[in-house]
């Protein structure tokens, strides 16, 4: 039943950008910020816990997740520590991605020697 739930709601997500894409004719990273908004505003209202309940990695793999990720640590540094939980909490659970999508871009483009 996971791999259902997780077909489901990824391939809803997936299914729901390619729709704004090419009906709107959005480039991929007007979708990826809506994306990223979006699993934010529904982790607000709860609402991104009960689909990842559904559809785990449905859920966790698309660029929404980001959203709800930052939204969430935020929202229990908030709850612990107060105002200053708003800046400690953005970056507790994304900083390793973070990081390592820095530190292999920067690999890559040593190792492609880009040019321009």
């Amino acid at each position: 039943m996971n791999f259902l739930g997780a077909f489901i709601i990824g391939g809803l997500l997936c299914a729901i950008g390619q729709y704004l894409m090419d009906r709107f004719k959005l480039m991929p990273i007007y979708i990826t910020c809506l994306f990223v908004v979006l699993g934010g505003l529904l982790d607000f209202f709860n609402i991104y816990d009960k689909l990842i309940e559904i559809g785990y990695h449905g859920a966790t793999i698309p660029i929404s997740s980001f959203g709800h990720a930052v939204c969430d640590s935020v929202a229990k540094e908030v709850s612990e520590y107060g105002f200053i939980g708003i800046f400690t909490g953005i970056f507790n659970k994304v900083s390793v991605g973070i990081v390592s999508a820095i530190f292999f871009a920067t690999v890559i483009g040593i190792i492609k020697k880009p040019k321009g």
